[in-house]
């Protein structure tokens, strides 16, 4: 006599859970950060009769989507002009209209207060009047591109007359792109997730994908404990963590480091900036400064999915906050941590079928919140 193993013992899973949860599934999404959700909620709403699943291993998104600066961003002046030089005019500009169309997307299906978006403007700062001079002069070069290309009208400007302003040291000049802003990355995922459920769509946490299988028909996916169990269709969101998955996909993780002041009385500095073509990022949360970034101090130790501190680029933040930001005030560190991006040779989405009935949403390039929303939407038409 033939004895089936069950192999829902080994995750000690009920009868009812195996039928509410695990039973006739759709669509699996694997990971919930803004790409997964974004791509389970178009799945639901226009396969609304589907049982569509969201798989996340760890207790909140696993990457960086509730790990990074809150910055509604596509690019500082350096970094625009140097990704133009390094892979063409062409696919910078695909590039940046995606992530355009991904904050304006991400706006409209959630609302601005429900994330607290907020136009502050995105600053870059330049520590000598050379580099200054050399972007300053592409000002207009800028803003013809962004007129033709995505309908901004005198986006950038000067605003070294701000440096005073803000308190900044060693400043030697500034630029704008007034069309920039920052939300509240915690909001902005818990007003997803709950947009989420409210469709139908079905999101369990702790749950790590280690191999799946197409068997034709099916898609077997093996999880924790040995449990397997099956889906018709499968779309990977996992950003940074790919290669767990699909050794050979070309997606490299990249480690952010992020740390948040106390409350600071007084704080001149309102708005999000940029230095160094983006490596550096920092905006003011309420009275306190957010400051992230430095990988390209380290881009070896920073290539990890670990989410350990690197003391050097922490102390290079806190030296960055004592000479320039915040120079002769006094302030305290709260808080630090990290993030988990996904980075390739260039800083397009990958947006693929990987497989019959198998779609993935990769490689956000640093900028998952601007694109995130919108690169979770195409994954998830392919799959339909």
């Amino acid at each position: 006599m033939l004895i089936h193993q069950d192999l829902s013992k080994a995750a000690n899973l009920s009868f009812w859970e195996l039928q509410t949860y695990f039973d006739a599934v759709d669509f699996v999404v694997v990971g919930s950060g803004i790409v997964g959700l974004n791509a389970a909620l178009y799945l639901k709403q226009h396969a609304p009769t589907s049982k569509v699943m969201v798989i996340e291993r760890g207790i909140l998104p696993y990457g960086a989507s509730t790990k990074n600066a809150g910055f509604a961003c596509f690019g500082s002046a350096s970094e625009i002009i140097s990704d133009i030089a390094l892979f063409g005019e062409e696919l910078a500009i695909e590039t940046i209209n995606m992530r355009l169309t991904g904050l304006q997307y991400l706006r409209n299906l959630l609302g601005d207060d429900a994330i607290q978006f907020e136009a502050c403007g995105g600053y870059e700062l330049f520590f000598s009047d050379e580099d200054f001079q050399k972007y300053h002069e592409q000002l207009k070069y800028l803003n013809m591109l962004y007129d033709n290309c995505f309908k901004l009208k005198n986006s950038w400007s000067s605003a070294s007359s701000s440096i005073e302003k803000f308190g900044f040291e060693k400043v030697k000049g500034m630029l704008l792109n007034d069309a920039e802003g920052s939300i509240d990355t915690g909001m902005m995922m818990k007003s997803l997730h709950k947009k989420c459920i409210h469709e139908g769509v079905i999101v369990l946490n702790n749950i790590l994908l280690k191999s799946f299988q197409n068997n034709g028909h099916n898609i077997e996916l093996q999880v924790n404990d040995g449990f397997t169990f099956t889906c018709k269709k499968l779309l990977l969101a996992s950003n940074g963590f790919t290669k767990e998955i699909i050794p050979n996909i070309n997606v490299t993780p990249a480690r952010a480091q992020v740390l948040v002041t106390k409350p600071i009385e007084q704080l001149k500095i309102k708005g999000t900036f940029h230095f160094d073509e983006g490596y550096y990022y920092f905006r003011n949360v309420g009275n306190r400064v957010l400051f992230g970034g430095g990988r390209n101090l380290d881009f070896v130790g920073e290539t990890t999915t670990s989410f350990q501190l690197n003391q050097g680029i922490q102390d290079s933040l806190i030296k960055y906050l004592q000479e320039v930001i915040l120079p002769h005030q006094c302030f305290e560190i709260e808080h630090q941590w990290t993030g988990i991006m996904g980075m390739g040779e260039n800083k397009k989405p990958i947006i693929q079928n990987i497989g019959n009935n198998i779609s993935c949403a990769v490689k956000m390039g640093g900028m998952g919140v601007a694109i995130g929303s919108i690169a979770g939407v195409e994954a998830a038409k392919l799959i339909l």
